[in-house]
């Protein structure tokens, strides 16, 4: 299947803008003021730690320093290994216009909640690992462990700098059906509700078994249950029309990991 290159592009250009405040607690002298930047929904967290970090340093005390630096909304602690869209989507209310405000912070990092990846090469090795789950689910991992080394570099290097079309060179090959097929064997899926932080995942074929593709009401359906039903899924920020094909949805609307990361509204029965 054609890929339709503008969709993969203005998925690829979502920006969010976010407003970095230290925390108070933290502070030596003078309040610095917020340090604002403009980051890619596609992007992680620890990808822009080290700019925030440099910007806030000078007014921390020495003891922290060195510390494992996380980041809060509203008092949640971010999960570093989601990308940036997922936990926007997730918890900043749909209203506000406003840059998201984050608190950055130097100690006290909250082990018990979140997965510590205090270098790139942290977050490189869990992005691989999605990227190997994603295929196994699709193509029984049979097109990522015929890749090379130089092949993995440059998916994570075009995602880290930012080059759509030195990560589309190579995610392409993921992004087809293998071989004779029609589609991918399973839709690499991650599914978020608004009322937990946790993601869940589910076997979802894009096909019936009778051979048609499936859509995204098809996919509402398999996630309701007698006492809820699924009413709608979201997106980069995007309400999901049903009728959508599932496997044009994997294809499209995948994030980097390729997967797909849904946000899924209920309504009780």
């Amino acid at each position: 299947m054609a890929h339709d290159r503008e969709v993969l592009r203005m998925i690829w250009e979502g920006q969010i803008g976010i407003c970095f405040q230290a925390d108070r607690d933290e502070i030596v002298g003078i309040k610095p003021e917020p340090f604002y930047l403009m980051i890619s929904r596609l992007s992680y967290l620890p990808l822009v730690t080290e700019k925030v970090r440099k910007y806030f340093a000078r007014y921390i005390a020495a003891e922290y320093q060195d510390g494992a630096v996380w980041f809060d909304f509203n008092g949640t602690p971010l999960r570093l290994h989601y990308p940036i869209g997922v936990l926007y989507d997730l918890l900043h209310p749909e209203e506000d216009s406003t840059p998201w405000s984050l608190t950055i912070h130097f100690s006290k990092f909250p082990e018990e909640t979140l997965v510590k990846l205090n270098s790139k090469e942290l977050l490189e090795s869990h992005y691989m690992s999605c990227l190997k789950e994603a295929d196994v689910l699709k193509h029984r991992g049979l097109v990522i462990s015929a890749m090379q080394k130089k092949d993995h570099n440059q998916l994570w290097l075009g995602l880290v700098n930012d080059k759509f079309d030195q990560f589309w060179a190579v995610n392409r090959r993921l992004m087809e059906p293998y071989g004779d097929q029609e589609s991918f064997k399973n839709i690499p899926l991650r599914l978020y509700t608004d009322d937990d932080f946790t993601y869940t995942q589910k076997l979802i074929s894009p096909i019936h078994e009778g051979g048609q593709k499936k859509s995204l009401s098809d996919l509402m359906a398999e996630l309701s249950t007698p006492v809820r039903k699924a009413v709608g899924c979201r997106t980069h920020g995007i309400d999901l029309h049903e009728e959508t094909q599932l496997q044009w949805m994997s294809e499209h609307l995948s994030y980097p990991d390729n997967f797909l990361h849904l946000s899924v509204d209920y309504k009780d029965i």
